[in-house]
């Protein structure tokens, strides 16, 4: 049956649902994990596109991969790239500068299309200058075109959404560096990383003058943020006023603005009030995570969406489908209609996908008292 989730979509975020909610889970692991192991998708879902898949289960679609692309990053053009393969599983990464040069190396997995870091591109203080000099020399571009051709393929999915790229230390921890080396950068280069950090969000906040001229509303902070590696005194110092501003610059424009906490959050969700951010996104409750649904209630109140909610592992038959139920009953109960339900933070490849459709049921169920 075709629905219009688009405009759902954003009646939800935006507060103008009439009480309904969006079910919008994420199934990327599931399918790239079986297509990379040369793994049959169970019927009738072999032989179908991922957006054709979520159209079968009935269910709306969370579409950064569609409009992400739509907003390109453009380095100066003295920047030059090079890549070499240095064996079959490893490829050096080279960036030339006017003020130096980067060389990462990363390692294709063996068990999914990700790589991992081998060296990463910043390992001394030289080599975050010239991160700092890429960043306050990137501009950013939209390409209508693309925007134009994302609306026809799957524009009936969900509204349009991009994700922003990660913001100070998260950008130092997970592009940059590795947690521990960027741990050990904050205190002994205090300098230099900040440089970096300022010139970054400069960099970001020209890519939001782009964001706020485009039709894109609901807008995502990609961070992945972890109270386990990001604690209290850093999120505060450094997280928390960068995330502020960009929250501020962004809502003068109307957007909707959220932010991917999917690790540990308990010591950080009480100033989830104090961000500025409309909703957070992929917080991960008990049993998999470190918090409750009413701890979570407690820290978003009555004022700010849950973005997602349910925990992953209630997806593997690790859990009886009951389990999954009443989970799902309690956080429509708690977060209606500030809830666009979905996969903390991914169903697995090894995930039972039919469970999409037990939870679809129930929010059909829910929404039709409003129709």
């Amino acid at each position: 049956m075709a629905r219009d989730f688009s405009t759902l979509h954003r009646q939800v975020v935006f507060g103008q649902s009439g009480g309904r909610i969006i079910w919008q889970p994420r199934i990327g692991c599931w399918y790239t994990d079986k297509k990379f192991a040369g793994e049959a998708l169970p019927e009738p879902y072999e032989g179908m596109s991922m957006p054709d898949i979520f159209r079968s289960l009935g269910c709306s679609s969370r579409l950064y991969g569609s409009y992400n692309r739509c907003f390109r990053r453009v380095e100066h053009p003295s920047v030059r790239r090079m890549e070499k393969k240095l064996n079959d599983w490893e490829t050096e990464i080279t960036i030339e500068t006017p003020v130096g040069s980067q060389v990462s190396v990363n390692r294709r997995s063996p068990n999914n299309p990700g790589t991992i870091h081998v060296k990463w591109e910043v390992e001394t203080e030289d080599d975050l200058k010239v991160a700092t000099w890429r960043e306050e020399n990137t501009t950013w571009v939209w390409d209508q075109n693309l925007y134009e051709k994302s609306l026809q393929e799957v524009g009936d999915l969900g509204a349009p959404t991009m994700y922003m790229p990660r913001m100070n230390i998260q950008c130092l921890y997970i592009e940059k560096m590795g947690c521990e080396a960027g741990i050990y950068a904050l205190y002994d280069w205090p300098d230099t990383v900040e440089a970096f950090f300022r010139a970054q969000e400069k960099s970001h906040h020209r890519l939001i003058d782009v964001i706020n001229a485009s039709p894109v509303e609901i807008i995502n902070y990609g961070e992945n943020v972890h109270a386990g590696t990001l604690s209290p005194e850093l999120f505060m110092k450094y997280h928390l006023p960068a995330c502020q501003r960009r929250s501020e610059k962004l809502k003068a424009a109307g957007k909707f603005v959220c932010s991917h906490w999917d690790g540990d959050c308990g010591p950080i969700l009480k100033a989830a009030k104090e961000t500025g951010l409309d909703g957070i996104e992929a917080i991960t409750p008990w049993p998999q995570g470190d918090v409750t649904l009413e701890q979570i209630k407690d820290g978003l109140g009555d004022e700010m969406v849950l973005i997602d909610g349910i925990p992953a592992i209630y997806f593997d038959d690790t859990y009886p489908v009951e389990a999954l139920v009443a989970c799902t009953r309690r956080l429509i109960e708690l977060f209606a209609p500030r809830l666009v339900l979905g996969i903390s933070d991914e169903i697995s490849s090894t995930g039972d996908i039919e469970r999409i459709r037990v939870v679809g049921e129930i929010v059909d169920a829910y929404n039709a008292q409003f129709d």
